[in-house]
């Protein structure tokens, strides 16, 4: 079982990134899929959400309007578009899987949010 995330980076505010996630391992298509930020001092905190066929998703108040998830079942694959990007937006953000008591989770990709 395998997730891993792609796309982080350094980006100026106002910018944008698309995170990646891909799996291996498991069906992905029966996973919900979340992504998740962790910030430093803070305690990680969901981001977005997104059922196992794409057809409930949910928003953290604080990126709705600017993130947008989705996902390619057929490439095992997760996204997160990230759009005008905000310094409080810096943190590790971490890909996760969940089916019942089945909880995956992807080592993190660093997004740095500054000039």
């Amino acid at each position: 079982v395998r997730l891993v995330e792609s796309g982080g980076g350094l980006v100026q505010p106002g910018g944008s990134l698309r995170l990646s996630c891909g799996a291996s391992g498991f069906t992905f298509s029966s996973y919900d899929m979340n992504w998740y930020r962790q910030a430093p001092g803070k305690e990680r905190e969901l981001v977005a959400g997104i059922s196992s066929s794409g057809g409930r998703i949910n928003y953290a108040d604080s990126v709705k309007g600017r993130f947008t998830i989705s996902r390619d079942n057929a490439r095992y694959t997760g996204y997160l578009q990230m759009n005008s990007l905000k310094p409080e937006d810096t943190a590790v953000y971490y890909c996760n899987a969940r089916y019942i008591l089945r909880d995956y989770w992807g080592p993190g990709t660093q997004v740095t949010v500054s000039l």
